[in-house]
């Protein structure tokens, strides 16, 4: 072959040679911070915990390479998932980055494709205006019940590869699990496929529910609130929480939702007028600007009220702690006997509400 003519297998070790190396300093420097993070905190790291642990420290050191493969997490309540995403966005140190709740992200996303469905790809518009020169995007809690999401999470993740967007995502779920209605799911797999193809799948197991340890919550706002039952005036008087009379009608993006407050930062929502209206997590992300501590009452027995009920309830508490915000919830008895359900997403909510402390009649 004349030397002019530059065959592909030549371009291709051009390119490489031209590449940034990788970084087998920063993967050190990744599983250095998790031993003495798991140190300081006294935990000691499962079998599990230790092969993610191994596989993100060998992607962070990919990275200027731009050939890092994405990572997808996915395991029971409480297994560490989180602590995991958390450790690794704060080890990557200045690297361009984004932690985002899955629910918070989504809602955006919807928002922004709305104002610029104008243009000839709302959908990449929409990504440059949220992630600006983002290297690496951590989606906490994944999970998809809405077809009409599904279809989008498609455009979505090719957008996201074709970017070079490094993409870490923990789920309750595996890929296989997501949309489980079997009305939707062969709609949804698509979505699986392009993941298992561009994302290395990985369990975080382990016997051990993190979330039940005694200080697991100590550093959280959240978990430093109630659940009080039945929630008689004289129980919450001896808490410290005082009567809210002020009641006001709130408008959120073109709702109507009744609530009372106590002062310019607190609210009390009936469970019935934010659960059991048409309300989304759009709304309870305005909500969440406005209010820092929140009351919700009436809670009833989960069991007896509608899927989409349910749904909504799991979201608020998602978003509630997500977002780390103090939460008084009143229920008509104990906790465990209010959280019945057939929803699959309950079970992470059953293991957020029971680190709040509860109070029960004297």
């Amino acid at each position: 072959m004349p030397a002019w003519i530059r065959s592909p297998l030549r371009a291709l070790r051009q390119r490489l040679a031209a590449a940034p190396a990788a970084e087998p300093g920063k993967a050190r420097e990744i599983q250095r911070f998790f031993a003495d993070k798991a140190q300081q905190q006294g935990y000691s790291l499962s079998q599990g915990q230790q092969q993610v642990i191994a596989a993100m420290a060998e992607q962070a050191a990919r990275l200027p390479t731009g050939r890092a493969r994405s990572l997808y997490l996915h395991g029971q309540v409480g297994r560490g998932k989180s602590w995991l995403l958390d450790g690794f966005f704060t080890a990557l140190g200045d690297v361009p980055k984004r932690r985002l709740h899955f629910h918070d992200f989504f809602a955006r996303l919807h928002q922004g494709m709305f104002e610029h469905r104008r243009q000839d790809d709302a959908l990449a518009v929409t990504l440059d205006a949220l992630l600006g020169d983002c290297r690496v995007l951590c989606f906490d809690e994944f999970h998809v019940h809405d077809i009409g999401d599904a279809m989008l999470l498609t455009r979505l993740y090719k957008a996201l590869f074709e970017r070079g967007i490094f993409v870490l995502v923990t789920s309750n779920y595996p890929p296989k699990g997501l949309l489980p209605n079997p009305l939707y799911h062969q709609r949804f797999e698509p979505v699986i496929r392009l993941i298992e193809a561009r994302m290395d799948v990985l369990e975080v197991g382990g016997e051990r529910d993190y979330r039940a340890l005694p200080d697991a919550g100590r550093q959280q706002r959240f978990t430093q609130g109630y659940y009080v039952w039945p929630g008689t005036a004289g129980q919450l008087q001896r808490l410290g929480f005082g009567s809210a009379t002020h009641e006001q009608v709130l408008q959120v993006n073109k709702r109507q939702l009744r609530a009372r407050v106590r002062d310019e930062r607190s609210v009390v929502f009936d469970f019935a007028s934010i659960c059991e209206q048409a309300t989304a997590v759009i709304d309870y992300l305005e909500l969440i600007q406005r209010f820092e501590h929140w009351t919700i009452e009436g809670l009833p027995d989960l069991q007896e009220c509608t899927i989409a009920a349910q749904q909504r309830f799991i979201n608020l508490i998602d978003v509630l702690y997500d977002r780390d915000k103090p939460l008084l919830l009143i229920g008509e008895q104990p906790l465990a006997q209010s959280l019945g359900g057939s929803v699959a997403d309950l079970a992470r909510t059953r293991s957020r509400l029971g680190q709040l402390q509860q109070v029960g009649p004297e």
